[in-house]
């Protein structure tokens, strides 16, 4: 372990650390709470409260807490299934941005029309394939590199270091919002029916 001030790195972890419009996990370091993980120069740095005696090379126990976690995981891979279908659906449409969070995830698309007449279609598509109860293999296309894709059988073979599931049927039942956040671009929010 290495620790400059309320900054730790750890050699092990479990912490999923901000990336990819995901938000980080929460939990504690040896007890302290997590603040903030986020990747820094190849490590995850975490920021604990200011007042923790952590001392370099101390062994830690490491916990997060899972109901976020899994949570996190089943809105990520809602989205990964909504931006596959719009991909179908739209093949010129661009992402151009994403956040995934407890209480929603959300997809930004660069586009000139709206995707209201679609939110139908698109819903009951990703109910398809969460309501068909697919394997979703995760493996690294490139370790040395920590490039990792998703698998769905027939459907999708898509990189992305995220967080996965084993099966689309842990998602359970999603819907849909459209937003605009400005001219010329789109916004789906995601949102778990529980």
């Amino acid at each position: 372990m290495r620790v400059d001030g309320n900054k730790v790195t750890v050699a092990e972890t479990i912490f999923y650390a901000l990336s990819g419009g995901q938000e980080s996990d929460a939990g504690t370091i040896g007890g302290y709470d997590v603040l903030e993980a986020q990747w820094l120069d190849g490590d995850i740095v975490y920021t604990l409260a200011d007042k923790h005696d952590l001392k370099p090379g101390d062994g830690v126990l490491i916990a997060i807490d899972w109901e976020r976690r899994y949570r996190l995981m089943r809105l990520h891979f809602a989205a990964e299934l909504v931006l596959e279908i719009v991909y179908r659906t739209f093949p010129a449409i661009q992402k151009i941005g994403a956040h995934i969070a407890v209480d929603k995830a959300r997809i930004d698309f660069a586009w000139d029309d709206t995707l209201s007449a679609h939110i139908p279609e698109i819903e009951e598509a990703v109910l398809e394939l969460i309501r068909a109860d697919h394997e979703i293999k995760s493996s690294f296309s490139d370790r040395a590199n920590l490039r990792r894709t998703w698998h769905i059988a027939g459907f999708a073979t898509v990189p992305c270091g995220g967080t996965h599931l084993r099966r689309t049927s842990e998602i359970g039942e999603i819907y849909l919002k459209r937003k605009n956040p400005g001219k010329g671009k789109e916004r789906l929010e995601i949102y778990l029916s529980d």
